[in-house]
């Protein structure tokens, strides 16, 4: 979800300790008509079992056009409302808690108020410049965070849906101009501007190379700089746009009423649509159906030239009903498009989203939870390998069949703390209490929160995660800058811009409040950059890894060991997980007398009576290969 209005939405979280208390109960999931399966009896798309997901943040990844760099005069109507004094754009490789001149200038306490300022350039020629890299590193599906036309860093505000942000583009002037000209409200009269037709290289590109890309959709409300809030708030009740938001009183001199309406989460920077009956009010739903038409089947093309699905946002907030409805649209216009949702909540409250005639898959942050919970929590807060092994089967075999093999294993993203500065910061709280691990993984509402880079001992125990997450069913998702041990707390710190080797970084050496600490030298880590490589290339291929069956092969409480098969068509291989601080030796059954090649350390193995014998390192993994006779 969107937190990027940081204070005003942890009063809520606080309140409430979820965010699903926040948005209207969605209840009505009864299908309505007969799920469409394909030959294997599964409804999901085929490919996404195949797929490893790169999550990139466009504003922070890299700057492919110094000449798009967003003006003062771009970030109206993005919080903090009032106006800076100064502004520039931010220096890529600056220390990331030291404050620019321009800052200082401000004069602002709150530092909140800067970090959402900042503007570091980064933009769709920038993505498409990296696209080799993301080739290299083993990606095959790339999710962006919004794109749209939007005046936040983070693009959740939109200003509209069929229009790519002019500052990601080519010529921001030029197209803002040609935006001008207009209605729309009426997709016969759209244009397409360079900034749009940029994101159709950039598919282009990224299907050449073999990798899918999706969109966010942000269908819950809009920024308000959109064309139909802002002719709303001029025009009030003879605007066309008068039943799309949830408007609680007009400006009426007469009756002494000023215009007023319900924001998303009460953040008044983002209008909600006004919902009836489980489902989006006409005009909305129209303009979203068609905006979605416009990117999966662009200037009238075939699929194949459009985005490979969407990942729809605080997709909890919106009914049930306009979700069936837009499936079928989406399944329409591709019938191999991939839809994925976030919803942060228990498995059975996500469950009805996933039934065939909504989502395919979620971005599985219960999966993130679990492996928290095993690998990272302290002794007095861990669970044993058995209670990991339930949690893990209760995900498994909750859903429809297919769908556990196309959910998103992250572990972090956009909303939430680093996997290095959530290992650093093991035991401030449980990561499965959403708004509670929220507030305490934050540094402006954290204190105590430790902002240093990873140790080796860290380091080692998020590449124990990588193995589990490359191996284990469901298709893996990395947020973009883990692979080169990017560091940060939670929102705005999980955004800082991407370590590239060709762009020179100060150590990090300010601290929140201004304060001095030892330097943290920010440069690629390049042995975890092989470390995922390895492990990602290992998945792609070992099709078990990808469409196995899995079996639980071990179980040691006391120990702090698991293991697990995966087997698909004969193909077999066994993953092992210490998460002890001490190396292991491990006996596996054996009586087959299987011969077995370990795949990421070259780990020996030894055949004793029906046993296999195999000796793991403190904090480490073994993927292991069953060879033919």
């Amino acid at each position: 979800m969107n937190k990027c209005q940081l204070f005003a939405l942890l009063t809520c979280f606080a309140a409430n300790g979820s965010v699903q208390a926040q948005c209207p109960q969605n209840s009505d999931a009864t299908p309505r008509g007969p799920i469409a399966l394909n030959n294997s009896g599964e409804f999901v798309p085929a490919w996404a079992k195949d797929v490893v997901w790169y999550q990139i943040f466009p504003e922070r990844f890299r700057d492919g056009d110094p000449s798009n760099n967003p003006k003062v005069s771009d970030i109206v109507g993005a919080d903090p409302a009032a106006p800076p004094k100064a502004w520039n754009i931010h220096p890529w490789g600056s220390d990331w808690y030291k404050l620019q001149p321009y800052e200082l200038e401000n004069g602002e306490k709150a530092l909140w108020m800067h970090m959402l300022r900042r503007r570091y350039g980064g933009d769709l020629q920038g993505v498409i410049d990296k696209l080799d890299y993301l080739k290299e590193l083993g990606i095959s599906a790339i999710y962006l965070n919004p794109v749209f036309d939007a005046p936040s860093l983070h693009k959740y505000d939109g200003a509209s849906y069929h229009h790519i942000d002019p500052n990601f583009g080519p010529d921001p002037e030029g197209d803002r101009a040609l935006m001008a000209t207009e209605q729309a409200w009426d997709p016969s009269t759209w244009v397409w501007t360079k900034a749009d037709k940029l994101a159709l290289k950039l598919i282009e590109q990224a299907h050449q190379r073999g990798i899918r890309i999706i969109f966010d959709g942000v269908f819950n409300h809009m920024g308000i700089n959109s064309f139909a809030f802002v002719d709303l708030k001029k025009n009030q009740q003879e605007s066309p746009y008068k039943d799309w938001f949830n408007v609680v009183s007009w400006d009426d001199p007469k009756k002494g009423t000023e215009f007023d309406y319900l924001g998303w989460f009460g953040v008044k920077s983002l209008p909600e649509f006004r919902e009836t009956d489980e489902d989006l009010a006409p005009g909305p739903k129209a303009y979203i159906f068609a905006a979605t038409e416009r990117w999966m089947k662009p200037q009238g093309s075939g699929f194949s030239q459009g985005i490979d699905g969407w990942r729809l946002d605080v997709a909890f907030c919106v009914g049930h009903g306009f979700w069936k409805d837009w499936r079928a649209h989406v399944k329409r216009l591709n019938p191999e498009a991939y839809l994925t949702a976030e919803i942060v909540d228990h498995p059975d409250k996500v469950k009805p989203y996933l039934q065939g005639d909504e989502f395919d898959g979620e971005m599985n942050y219960n999966f993130a939870f679990t492996a928290a919970e095993f690998l990272f929590n302290p002794p007095h807060m861990a669970i044993s390998a058995s209670e990991f092994d339930s949690k893990l089967k209760e995900m498994r075999e909750l859903y429809p069949k297919g769908v556990a093999y196309v959910t998103q294993n992250l572990f972090g993203s956009h909303d939430s703390n680093r996997i290095g500065s959530h290992i650093v910061n093991r035991g401030i709280g449980n990561f499965r209490d959403w708004g509670k691990y929220f507030n305490l993984s934050q540094v402006g509402n954290n204190p105590d929160y430790q902002v240093r880079k990873p140790n080796a001992e860290e380091l080692q125990l998020q590449k124990l995660f990588v193995i589990l997450q490359m191996t284990y069913v469901g298709a893996p998702m990395v947020y973009y800058g883990d692979e080169v041990g990017m560091w940060g707390a939670n929102d705005p710190d999980d955004r800082k811009p991407m370590i590239w080797p060709d762009i020179r970084y100060e150590n990090e050496v300010t601290n929140p409040d201004g304060s001095k600490r030892s330097a943290d030298k920010v440069a690629v880590n390049q042995d975890l950059l092989a470390h995922y490589r390895k492990l990602i290339d290992i998945r792609n291929q070992y099709v078990a890894l990808r469409q196995g069956d899995f079996q639980t092969i071990l179980v040691d409480d006391e120990r702090g060991l698991y293991g697990y098969e995966r087997q698909y068509q004969g193909q077999r291989v066994w993953i092992v997980l210490n998460r002890g601080s001490q190396s292991q030796q491990i006996l596996l059954e054996n009586s087959d007398r299987q011969h077995w090649l370990e795949l990421v350390s070259n780990l020996p193995t030894k055949q004793q009576g029906d046993q296999l014998q195999i000796t793991l390192p403190a904090y480490w993994g073994a993927v292991m290969i069953a060879k033919p006779h």
